[in-house]
Order: C-alpha cells, then structure tokens, then sequence
C-alpha cells in the first residue's frame, strides 16, 4: 500500500475504489460491497420503533391477517427510495434541494414546515423506543432511559463527521444485529407458516381499528425523512463524472435497495409473524411494547424476551441517529442553513420527554406517530414523481413508462389510505375490506 494511500481516510478509500470499479478496474462481488450504504442507512427507517408498535397490534390482534399490508407497504417504499438515489445520482441534488430549486418560496416553506413535523414525530418514535428498550433490559427509570439514549445517539452522530462510510458501517452493524434477532425470534416462536403465507397474499381488512393499524403501518414503513435522505446520501458519493457512470451508480443503487429494503421487509414481516404466533391466541389484547415484553417472558422464555428489547434499543439508537441526520438535510436543502447537531437533537428529543411527563401511553404515542407521518407521506412522494419523470430535470433517466405507472399508482394507494383514515376520525363508518 502506498503512502497516500494510508493517508487516505476510510471514506476516501471507498471512493477511490468506487471509482475503479466504475472504470472497469476493478472486479468481483467483493466490489459490490463498496456500492452498499446508502440504502443500507435508509432502511434503519423502515426498522424503527413505530414499526414495533404498529406490527405487534397488528399480530397480536389480528395474527397473520394483515401481513399483506407489510408486504405492499415494503414494495411501494422499494419503488420510491430507488427513486430517491436515482434523483440524488443524476442531478447531484438532493429531494429538498430539488423543492426549493422548482417550487415557489410559500410552496416550500409549506413543505419545509410539514417535513420538520414529521421529523419530530420520527424521532418521537425512534427516541421513545430506543429509550424503553433500555429501560426494560437494564430495570431503569424510562427518563434515565431516555437520558443514555440521548448520549449514546449524539456519540453516533458524531462519526458523520468522518465521511460517508463510519456511518453506513455502524448503521449496517446495527441493521444486522436487528435482523439477527428476528431471526433467533423466528426459531423460537410457534409460528404457524401456513397462515403466514396466506396472510402475505389474501388482502384482508377485518375492522376499522385494522384499517387504522394498517395506515400505521404504511406510515412505519414508507418513511417521509428517508426518502428525503436517500437522495442526500446518494448526491456526492463518488459523483459521477458521466452518465456512463450514471448508468453504473443507478444500477448498482438500485440492487441495493431491493436487497436493503427487503431484508427491511422481512424484519417487520418477522414482528408481526412473532406478535401473531406469540400473542394472537390467548394474549390478543397485547398492544405495547411493555406488555409484549412482560408477556413473553412467560410464553416464550427470557431469552426471547431480552433478544426483542436488544433488537429494540439497536432500532431505536440507530433510527433516531439517522432521523437526526434527515433533519439536518432538510432544513438545509428547504431553506439553506443548518443548526449544530446538538441543538436540534435537543429540539427533536423535546416532545418524547413531554409525552413522557404527561403520563401519555408510550406505545399509543408511537402508534399515532406513524399516522401523522403517513399524512406526510404524500408530500415527499408526489415531489420525486414529479422530478424523476421530468426529462428536463432528469434527461435520459426520466422514469419509464411503467416505472412512471407504477409510483403514481403508489402515490394514489397512499392518498386514499389517509382519505380513508381521515373520514374515520371524523366519525364517518367505513365498511371492512374483506373478513378475517
């Protein structure tokens, strides 16, 4: 190795070797390696503790009936965070940079507003969870829980500093001890496969509380701050110098996020198979986390207790890492400056602490969480259909006619999920789709 070579910083490694492998230097699927992070990063959100609420009342009370949810959910947000990186890749652009570059000054300000929000109800959930997986594991206070997450995140954050790839390897570190543990849950848990599989396959809505949960989980999985970040992380990664390597990027990105996003996909499959084979006969009125926990202990032993709240603080310690770096990235692409990362970590953390001193059900909090941010959700979506079918923005990486198809058709799913939920709340009766 050369001296300049171990000069180099680990991110710069990475990128000098991205760069061979694009000229054709460099070869094997060692290489691909090098490609993997971004969307590793962008699937934490899919993982984080709002998923742990909304899938454990979805299999505790409804057992396998609605894992087809998950599964639409997990291929809508496949489509989107490829489009994402493809909008991050090609115009060397990031999504909120892309609104405040097209859109009016009312227009994105409005959208910067809606975005910090849903940032706050992202971290509510990511901090909340993280902070009582803590708690649970090492019998403390849930405010002194709250307390060591908030350190042990904020020394997370401090890694970004050191490029890109620091980050996407802690975060990776983390994606896998969460999926490692679904796994040993799998092998433990009385699953009842069969069922398993219909309920991926026969679309069912059995009530209105099942419709609730179900844009719960829409709002769990297709995130608003990861498809705002996927673009950020993808836009100055080894730039691409040509659209030959354009071309090169889009594909291995978008590789990446079938596999990231569908190991995502199998771990909020495996909390709602575990809550469904754990809780659903017998125990269907299991809805928090708490519970779940004190509840399994019984049923499945401490082993498979303690590896749910490990799987809960590594999901909860690394969304909200990641949640804090998609804030950042949005308020400076909406409205071009940034705070120290102190201080909006200390704004974001505010509300958890508030619905903590108010005595607010936890797990409720979590759950509703995730409907505000399917309320989001929108907004984000409808900008990169927008931006990724424009040949003006987008040249000759404009989306394909099926592509285009396909996330307007996502985007409209989206749209009258929460037409629905909204006519719920406001005390319109909404017939169930399909029974049990």
């Amino acid at each position: 190795m050369t001296d300049t070579a171990m000069r180099q910083t680990l991110s710069e490694r990475t990128d000098t070797q991205i760069r061979e492998v694009l000229a054709g230097r460099r070869r094997g699927i060692r290489s691909l390696f090098l490609f993997a992070g971004p969307a590793v990063i962008a699937s934490i959100a899919y993982m984080d503790p709002g998923n742990f609420a909304t899938n454990i009342q979805a299999g505790s009370g409804y057992g396998y009936t609605l894992l087809w949810v998950v599964l639409v959910a997990n291929l809508i947000a496949m489509l989107f965070q490829a489009l994402s990186a493809k909008l991050g890749i090609v115009t060397g652009h990031n999504l909120a940079e892309m609104c405040r570059n097209e859109f009016s000054p009312p227009v994105r300000y409005g959208m910067w507003v809606v975005s910090e929000i849903a940032a706050m109800a992202t971290d509510l959930a990511e901090f909340l969870g993280g902070a009582i997986g803590l708690a649970l594991l090492f019998q403390m206070p849930l405010i002194a829980g709250m307390a060591v997450t908030a350190a042990v995140t904020y020394g997370v954050l401090m890694f970004e500093g050191r490029g890109f790839r620091p980050m996407e390897l802690i975060i990776g570190g983390l994606v896998a001890v969460i999926g490692l543990c679904y796994l040993i849950e799998l092998f433990i848990a009385p699953v009842a496969w069969g069922q398993a599989g219909l309920g991926m396959i026969m679309p069912a809505m059995p009530d209105s509380t099942a419709l609730t949960i179900s844009v719960g989980i829409i709002g769990a999985t297709v995130m608003p701050h990861a498809l705002y970040l996927h673009s950020g992380l993808t836009q100055h990664r080894a730039a691409a110098r040509d659209n030959s390597e354009r071309r090169k990027l889009v594909r291995f990105s978008n590789w990446e996020c079938v596999i990231a996003l569908a190991i995502a996909g199998a771990v909020n499959m495996a909390m709602v198979i575990m809550a469904a084979a754990a809780f659903h006969a017998g125990h269907s009125d299991v809805s928090e986390i708490e519970t779940a926990y004190h509840t399994l202990t019984p049923l499945l032993g401490g082993a498979a207790a303690s590896v749910f709240l490990i799987s809960l603080m590594a999901s909860g310690i690394s969304s909200s890492a990641v949640g804090t770096m998609a804030g950042q990235m949005i308020m400076q692409g909406f409205v071009g400056f940034r705070i120290p990362i102190w201080i909006r970590r200390l704004v974001t953390m505010l509300p958890a602490f508030v619905v903590v001193l108010m005595g607010v059900n936890t797990t409720d909090a979590l759950v509703y969480s995730q409907v505000v941010l399917s309320f989001a959700l929108p907004i984000p979506m409808i900008a990169l259909v927008m931006f990724t079918r424009s040949r003006a923005i987008m040249g000759e990486f404009a989306n394909r006619r099926l592509t285009d198809l396909l996330a307007i058709v996502g985007t409209i799913v989206i749209l009258g999920l929460n037409a629905i939920l909204l006519l719920q709340t406001f005390g319109v009766a909404i017939p169930a789709i399909g029974g049990a």
